[in-house]
């Protein structure tokens, strides 16, 4: 496959608007259509979803979620240089695909969006981490999203679904596993990228669980397992002392060893010491 539309290969679409990607934006452009029709596909039938993409760049994973079957994509876009080549787009898909030029952190798309909605996007490096914590910590749950698909730097997705016991586990798969589903679908190495970062990067999908998978208050979970990770070489019963007088029978109640480290603790026993800290 050559090609999943009747608009031109993105490099042809880089050279005629002079584009290329800038490091101060965390851009780095994949021009293989191939690989960005894989990652849509990896977001689930897209038939009578919204999907809302951060970063489209020239239009790779864009075009490839309109040819996939998306029944509208919202994209937000920074980079003002993009807009004509998106514009190409919206008009090969006419009345499909909006374009946002927009700061992704400080627009709030969903007065853009219809439910159901599904989020996929190649993230840009510098702003992925913050917008995947916010997409797992609205205000109410479930989120406005049925699904994630986002593409990282390697270590970052490793971190997502890491397991208790292993160096990438902490904050970032606590966070994550507690609410959805996570899963790395796709590896892809520096070369297939322009310019080629200096890190793999890889695709994680994650689906919004109905409810998180252990009752716990977001707030406290939180406060609980940051205090934890923030000295993640210590015994929790010092890395946490200073949370109650009692902690090493808090710990002990909620089946954890006060000399374990945070990085041998399951989410379901930070859940319970949560739930006892609450008391």
């Amino acid at each position: 496959m050559s090609t999943i539309d009747t608009l031109p290969p993105l490099r042809q679409v880089i050279a005629d608007h002079d584009l290329s990607a800038r490091k101060s934006m965390g851009q780095n452009f994949l021009l293989d259509l191939n690989l960005t029709a894989k990652i849509a596909r990896q977001a689930g039938d897209l038939t009578g979803y919204d999907v809302l993409e951060i970063g489209p760049g020239p239009g790779g994973l864009t075009r490839g979620l309109l040819a996939e079957g998306a029944r509208r994509v919202v994209a937000i876009e920074k980079d003002q240089r993009c807009l004509p080549a998106l514009e190409e787009i919206s008009q090969a898909y006419p009345g499909q695909l909006s374009v946002l030029n927009a700061d992704a952190l400080a627009i709030d798309p969903l007065e853009h969006l219809t439910p159901p909605i599904r989020v996929a996007a190649n993230l840009p490096y510098n702003v992925g981490t913050e917008l995947l914590v916010r997409w797992l910590t609205p205000a109410q749950w479930p989120p406005f999203w049925d699904s994630l698909t986002l593409m990282f730097q390697r270590e970052v997705a490793e971190r997502i679904v890491a397991r208790p016991g292993s160096k990438a586990y902490g904050r970032l798969a606590l966070l994550a596993q507690w609410r959805a589903d996570a899963r790395i679908v796709m590896s892809l190495p520096p070369e297939a990228f322009t310019p080629p970062p200096k890190v793999s990067s890889a695709v994680v999908h994650l689906t919004a669980l109905p409810e998180p998978r252990y009752p716990a208050d977001p707030k406290l979970l939180e406060h609980v397992v940051a205090k934890a990770f923030n000295q993640r070489r210590k015994m929790l019963r010092a890395a946490l002392k200073g949370m109650a007088p009692d902690i090493e029978d808090r710990l002990i109640a909620a089946g954890i060893k006060p000399t374990d480290r945070a990085e041998t603790v399951g989410l379901e026993q930070f859940c319970a010491l949560a739930r006892l800290m609450a008391n």
